[in-house]
């Protein structure tokens, strides 16, 4: 059958749950469109339900990635950056459809996201030696600090940045031993819900990241609730909308993440991500663990051990 025949195959964008592809519980769909009003997809509108799950397995998949060692996350990093790099002009098309960009500049964004994972990746086995350390103690005692992740995070992705303020936002946390459930941005969530096939091929395991796309609001209330959810980042909410977040967030101690007014992006207006990110988002989902040790006796002679 020639070209000018056949049917094209159009493209089904999924949830992306505990390592699986599932349809939203609530079947809902919405239409996405690119900056001119024309359809790009239909994507899965996801409930309260789905977030539910969302969490679930993201708390499942906590002690597996926090317990892996730092240079191992480090790797599963670098091979995100891999499987993102093969599929390249998948994703050139996509963020220039979602963003409303050229060609060339979607390009850059995307290449600017492949180095970002790398970027990142080098910074798992690193960040405790700039967060922890020894600390000086008047007693025969070492005393030692060392930084944890924090658990599960729930992650609000920046409205105007789809692809690169996504990655800005979701591997810091995964680099650091948390998992997370992540809202795509609301009007362009398909190189989101692509990204989430580019981790399911990447030695992520299965929870680590959990990406849902739909109504920011609707979704992240459950979450800034939710009793099993540890953290929350508020880049993708307006003021309000944080400011109810933060309230409830607070009924179990959340830590709560407040964007600085260059990275906020809960409304039309696209931040620019492209800067240097620094280590505050790697921190700023970490606890400090502090471990008293005897030294032992320490005179002249020696140690007693």
């Amino acid at each position: 059958m020639s070209e000018q025949n056949r049917l094209g195959v159009f493209k089904t964008y999924k949830l992306y749950v505990g390592g699986k592809f599932p349809r939203s519980e609530s079947g809902r769909v919405y239409e996405v469109t690119d900056s001119k009003g024309q359809w790009l997809a239909n994507a899965p509108q996801s409930s309260r339900k789905d977030a539910r799950d969302a969490v679930v397995a993201a708390r499942k998949a906590f002690g597996g990635w926090s317990g892996a060692t730092a240079y191992n996350r480090g790797q599963v990093l670098y091979r995100v950056a891999e499987m993102l790099e093969g599929r390249k002009e998948q994703f050139v098309r996509e963020v220039a459809a979602s963003e409303g960009l050229s060609k060339s500049k979607a390009a850059a964004v995307v290449d600017a996201s492949i180095d970002r994972w790398v970027w990142y990746a080098g910074w798992t086995d690193k960040i405790g030696q700039i967060s922890g350390g020894a600390n000086p103690v008047a007693g025969p005692f070492f005393n030692l600090s060392t930084p944890e992740p924090t658990g599960v995070v729930a992650v609000l992705a920046p409205q105007g940045s789809s692809l690169l303020g996504l990655v800005s936002v979701i591997a810091p946390v995964i680099a650091t031993g948390n998992t997370a459930v992540v809202i795509a941005s609301a009007d362009a969530p398909l190189p989101a819900l692509s990204l989430g096939e580019v981790l399911a091929t990447s030695d992520v395991p299965g929870g680590v990241v959990n990406i849902l796309s739909g109504a920011t609001a609707e979704l992240a209330a459950p979450l800034a609730a939710h009793q099993d959810v540890n953290a929350i980042d508020l880049t993708g909410a307006g003021p309000e909308l944080a400011k109810e977040l933060e309230i409830a967030a607070a009924d179990n101690l959340k830590r709560v993440l407040r964007p600085l007014p260059a990275e906020a992006d809960g409304s039309d207006v696209s931040t620019d991500w492209s800067a240097a990110p620094g280590t505050r988002r790697l921190t700023a989902f970490l606890e400090t663990k502090t471990v008293w040790h005897p030294t032992g006796a320490l005179g002249a002679s020696g140690s007693s051990y």
